[in-house]
């Protein structure tokens, strides 16, 4: 999909605001109410816009561990790879999962309420017995940038 400068604007926008009213999101871009929405809708329809989520203060909530975790699979087969992805997209302290090249297989983002609790997921993840042969847990200390939408500009430009 060709993307102009408007689209990108748009984009631009909604990855900062996503909740921003279609008459404000018009005006920041240039756009009358009625053109600026059918771009957004073909952006939707086109799959370039998946979806609009809130960032959550997660310190706001209570007590809650962050951990990145590397991935071994013991079998390298499509259908190893499939079994795992699947049994994963059913976890919900998964947050995000990467599959990586050259090396480890996976990257997971697992938030739970405490270090007790993450290695209860992992521990059923292990009994699960889809794969795994071994795994790095990564504990976050400290968030430095968080989460952000992709820099369109060097990506597109």
């Amino acid at each position: 999909m060709k993307l102009d400068a408007r689209d990108i604007a748009i984009l631009r926008v909604l990855t900062a605001e996503g909740r921003i009213t279609n008459a404000d999101l018009a005006a920041r871009v240039g756009l009358s109410a009625s053109p600026c929405w059918e771009r957004v809708r073909r952006l939707e329809k086109a799959g370039v816009i998946e979806s609009y989520n809130a960032r959550i203060n997660l310190k706001k909530l209570g007590p809650s561990i962050t951990v990145f975790v590397t991935v071994e699979l013991t079998d390298h087969t499509a259908r190893a790879f499939r079994l795992f992805e699947a049994h994963v997209d059913g976890i919900p302290e998964v947050a995000a999962c990467w599959a990586l090249g050259g090396g480890l297989d996976y990257l997971m983002q697992v938030i739970t309420r405490d270090i007790e609790a993450y290695q209860e997921v992992m521990d059923a993840l292990l009994e699960a017995q889809v794969g795994l042969a071994r795994y790095f847990t990564h504990v976050v200390t400290k968030p430095v940038k968080g989460p952000c939408g992709p820099p369109l500009d060097q990506l597109l430009g």
